[in-house]
């Protein structure tokens, strides 16, 4: 396993940040916040670049690209703030549907992902859990089609998607249902992150038709469903990170330009030795999430537990460099003003969704079988 960057993977990051920063300043990103829609055109330029078709196999239209390309690609969402629903169409959506899916529904559905027409996202957590254990959502059987009852909470984009995933069980067993966005009940979560939106939805006796059912409730859903899930933690573990080493690298210039008796604050050895710190939080974190990427691509064995960790590992670290961050710009740090305080709200966002570390770390507990 190989965690160096090849020359084309960090070519990549280069172009991405590079596009990013033309089509995503952070004036697009304060019309989002100051209450606007999140920009069509933005969707359309990544739509445009091929972005959507990265990870999606040649055979389905996609690139064929593999999952450190793709997580590459949620750093420098994070790292941008960028409002598009890139990453749940993506990272959550797509892996649901292949994992899930069997060849024939992925031929129907991953081509319109490809081309960015077909947007979606997985409605799974209940309860502020994404566990499978924590479903209670149902589905019944009724003849060639199953009716489906219940709630789904903190969904990503899930009032705007137009396919949703649908996490449901029959009382045995978990399965797998493709639903469009128009005949499940949104409301929209309030949030400290409009860029990042979330839903709370509510199906009542939602209507799909066999052939819309990704897996039928019965053994093997819920390991098909656990690797689609790392791969959306880890997106998500990606974007924290991302968002996090914007933070950082914005704190660092801040410290070498702000005076303090008559010198940059950043030469004062107190403040160096909380840069340390941040810096080391950073890179611990992002290491971890490129072996769990790694693991992924490669199908490794450790995939669960590196997923895990590289989730517990960017929530630390946002935790850290979230709060010196913000501390080490002083009052202007608190200001609506400055552009700080998207990078903020995006990591903390970011953190909760698919749980946090502490969540992480029981996972891991789990994954590695030891006893509390």
């Amino acid at each position: 396993m190989d965690l160096e960057l090849s020359d084309e993977e960090a070519e990549l990051r280069d172009n991405v940040r590079t596009v990013l920063a033309g089509i995503c300043p952070p004036a697009t990103v304060r019309s989002v916040f100051d209450g606007g829609d999140p920009p069509a055109a933005l969707w359309g330029h990544l739509v445009e670049l091929g972005w959507p078709a990265l990870a999606i196999a040649e055979e389905h239209g996609g690139l064929g690209l593999g999952f450190v390309e793709l997580a590459l690609v949620a750093e420098e969402l994070g790292r941008a703030v960028a409002p598009a629903p890139l990453l749940a169409t993506t990272t959550q959506f797509a892996p649901a549907v292949r994992e899930l899916g069997g060849a024939e529904i992925a031929a129907r559905v991953l081509p319109g992902v490809a081309e960015g027409t077909t947007t979606g996202t997985l409605a799974l957590a209940e309860g502020g859990r994404w566990s499978p254990d924590a479903v209670r959502t149902t589905a019944r059987r009724i003849g060639d089609r199953w009716v489906l009852e219940g709630e789904k909470a903190a969904v990503l984009d899930g009032a705007t998607a137009d396919e949703l995933v649908v996490i449901a069980g029959d009382g045995d067993a978990l399965g797998a249902f493709l639903v469009a966005g128009a005949d499940v009940k949104s409301v929209p979560r309030p949030g400290f992150d409009p860029t990042l939106p979330l839903a709370d939805l509510r199906l009542d006796a939602v209507v799909v038709p066999v052939d819309r059912v990704l897996a039928e409730p019965g053994p093997g859903v819920e390991q098909a469903l656990a690797r689609a899930v790392q791969e959306s933690t880890v997106a998500v573990a990606a974007m924290v990170a991302g968002a996090c080493r914007a933070i950082f690298e914005t704190t660092v210039e801040y410290a070498t330009v702000r005076e303090q008796y008559g010198r940059p604050i950043g030469s004062f050895q107190a403040l160096k030795h909380r840069l340390v710190d941040m810096y080391l939080a950073l890179e611990r974190a992002t290491a971890l999430v490129y072996y769990a990427a790694l693991a992924i691509a490669e199908d490794a064995p450790d995939r669960a537990t590196a997923a895990a960790a590289a989730k517990a590992a960017a929530g630390d670290c946002q935790r850290l460099v979230a709060e010196d961050g913000l501390q080490l710009h002083g009052g202007i740090g608190f200001t609506w003003e400055h552009d700080l305080h998207f990078l903020l709200k995006r990591a903390k966002a970011g953190d909760a969704l698919f749980g946090g570390a502490v969540a992480q770390r029981a996972a891991l507990v789990g994954h590695l079988g030891v006893m509390a």
